[in-house]
């Protein structure tokens, strides 16, 4: 029997961001997050876009990227 693992995607909009350095900033400390397979971050719009399986919680991420010195708009 085969076993095939299940995927989430969660967007997020991140305050705080102005340059390169703090797109990879906030990418580093999300893809640290167990279970993480792709994170994306558009410094123009914001929006962090994280791609991973089921027991990544949302709340982990928005820890992540608030311990990095960022805020989520809400």
């Amino acid at each position: 029997m085969g076993f095939c693992e299940s995927f989430e995607e969660h967007l997020l909009l991140v305050d705080g961001m102005s340059c390169t350095h703090c797109t990879e900033a906030v990418r580093q400390a999300v893809a640290a997050l167990d279970g993480v397979r792709r994170v994306k971050v558009d410094l123009d719009s914001g929006e962090v876009s994280v791609v991973g399986s089921g027991q990544t919680a949302r709340e982990d991420i928005v820890g992540a990227i608030q311990e990095a010195g960022y805020e989520i708009r809400r």
